[in-house]
């Protein structure tokens, strides 16, 4: 099959999914209405909570939901053939990864802007929320301190990226002030920044950042940047949305939007073959298909954070009600799309050419099989990131791009939406802390400083507690069934608000179901593997986790029986 035909089916997919399932589902099921007072108006304090208009607001929520993972979780998952894939990110997308992101939109939106975690008291009791902010407590602080170190590495691998990923910084400062203070145009203003930043991708292209030139050991360089990144999260999460990370997010909107016009356009004068297998059961040192596809692509399908994301930071920025759905839904299937492109540039691109260990150049089946020989082979961070760089590279040639441009474009993209990520896990981790210090009556911590004191801290004392800035890896494992059974219990909360405002529950519990199902299985299978390597800290932790989340599921299941009205 052609890769050509492959995009146009799925991206024509995403197209008539948001103007026909999303539009129903606006309407009849959330029930959209402009003349609900969103919170950005009503609790408006030029920080946290700004009215912002849709498009930027867009970029913003597509970004921070994006990160790494539409990237990473399919250039792995393809190991199991192309097939699973591409059907799970389809139909993922459109019925449980938008669902999801879509409803914990609006009902945050509904309770004052307040997390999914905090306004599960109000929807089911003050234990269950107790449990779910804890439980988003443990993944955001594995995000933080996780991405802090995957930053650092990508800068020592892309240093081609330090100087325009940097320089965004200034550019996205003067643009939120030419929009808001000076009030001008956004969308000229955003092309003139996006055009000064390209700019800098060429000069970086050619100015790689290395900073071993100053002596420094491979392990100084990491933590060297790790503390920057760290110093940058705390001021990031601090300043007022509209003068950093809206902005900067903004502008990142553009990149994608460049990058996927260089991947389309890649793509139909390329027109690369598939050379992946459809289906392979048992690939070498795998997991089995199911449950664990569900669970390594996450951000292309369905995943917890970005109901962190819906009902953190959106939330308090969506200027109308009416806008969700663009946002939510819309972002959503935005995302799917990328992990389209980043399967074909995996199952198709890298068949124009890859380098081998020996630098010879496989083409073909040949250098599909070459880098997907194993499961060993295709799950460090290198070889995740490696595999789309390299595919995606090929394709864009066709358009005529100098290589060593290509590869410091994509190395921005990619640098650029993890440290989206980290300040976006940064500032939602204070509102989770607040969030649970306004619950428990200690207002010292609730207050904007000592809320992201605490989320930098903690997430840097994870880091380092073994002097390495690799602390968090230990727990990293644990990430991938966390962050699903989150998304699970995001839609249990969607779901019983639902009953409880008489709506039909059918389009939210039958994803909830199927993801708890999905996720639950994998995490006993991964409990059982500790267990055996007798990795007494994952089983604890893990244990620990998934038995909040089953006592969540029965809280939930009890108060649903109770109070379900309709079907």
């Amino acid at each position: 099959m052609n890769t050509l035909l492959l995009a146009a089916i799925m991206l024509g997919g995403y197209v008539i999914a948001y103007f026909t399932y999303g539009r129903f589902l606006g309407k009849k099921i959330f029930k959209l209405a402009a003349d609900n007072v969103c919170p950005s108006h009503e609790l408006a304090d030029n920080i946290d909570f700004v009215p912002t208009n849709k498009h930027i607001l867009f970029g913003h929520h597509f970004t921070s939901i994006a990160g790494l993972g539409p990237i990473v979780g399919p250039a792995v998952a393809v190991i199991w053939g192309w097939v699973p894939a591409v059907l799970w990110v389809l139909f993922g997308s459109i019925f449980i990864g938008a669902v999801h992101d879509f409803g914990a939109l609006v009902v945050s939106l509904r309770h004052q802007g307040r997390s999914i975690g905090d306004l599960s008291a109000d929807i089911i009791n003050h234990r269950v929320r107790t449990l779910f902010l804890l439980i988003i407590f443990f993944l955001l602080l594995l995000v933080i301190s996780v991405f802090a170190l995957v930053i650092a590495i990508l800068f020592t691998m892309y240093p081609q990226a330090v100087i325009p990923v940097w320089i965004e910084v200034p550019i996205a400062v003067w643009l939120g002030y030419m929009v808001y203070k000076k009030k001008g145009n956004h969308v000229i203003l955003s092309i003139v920044a996006v055009v000064f930043m390209y700019i800098f991708v060429v000069i970086g292209a050619y100015v790689p950042v290395d900073l071993k030139i100053f002596g420094l050991s491979d392990s100084h360089v990491l933590i060297v940047w790790m503390l920057i990144l760290f110093a940058y999260a705390y001021i990031a999460s601090t300043l007022p949305v509209q003068t950093l990370l809206q902005p900067r997010d903004y502008i990142n909107s553009h990149q994608l939007f460049i990058a996927l016009t260089l991947l389309v356009g890649g793509v139909l004068l390329s027109r690369p073959e598939i050379v992946a297998p459809a289906f392979d059961a048992s690939p070498k040192g795998a997991p089995p298909v199911w449950p664990f596809l569900f669970v390594i692509i996450a951000c292309g399908a369905v995943s917890g954070f970005h109901s962190l994301v819906s009902s953190g930071t959106s939330s308090k920025q969506c200027y109308s009600e009416k806008d969700a759905r663009f946002i939510g839904f819309g972002s959503m299937l935005m995302e799917g799309s990328l992990s389209t492109l980043v399967i074909i540039a995996v199952i198709g691109g890298i068949g124009l050419g890859l380098k081998s260990g020996t630098g010879e150049i496989l083409t073909g089946t040949a250098a599909f099989t070459y880098h997907y020989a194993s499961w060993t082979a295709v799950t460090g961070l290198g070889a995740k990131i490696g595999a789309f760089v390299t595919g995606a590279s090929n394709m864009i040639a066709a358009c005529g791009i100098p290589e060593n441009i290509t590869i410091t474009i994509m190395g921005v993209f990619i640098v650029s939406f993890a440290a989206t990520t980290l300040d976006t896990a940064t500032r939602l981790q204070r509102y989770i802390i607040g969030e649970l210090a306004t619950a428990y009556k200690m207002p010292f911590l609730a207050g904007r400083h000592p809320a992201t004191i605490l989320a930098v801290l903690s997430a840097f004392g994870l880091a380092f507690y073994n002097g390495s800035g690799k602390g968090a890896l230990i727990l990293w494992p644990l990430f991938g069934t966390v962050n699903q059974l989150l998304g699970a219990m995001a839609l249990l909360v969607i779901t019983i608000y639902l009953s409880k405002q008489k709506i039909a529950i059918r389009y939210t519990v039958v994803p909830m179901i199927f993801m708890i199902t999905m996720t639950g299985w994998a995490m006993l299978l991964n409990l059982t593997a500790y267990l055996n390597d007798q990795n007494w800290l994952l089983s604890a932790i893990g244990t620990i986790v998934f038995i909040l989340e089953i006592w969540m599921i029965i809280e939930a299941a009890i108060f649903l029986q109770s109070h379900r009205t309709i079907s």
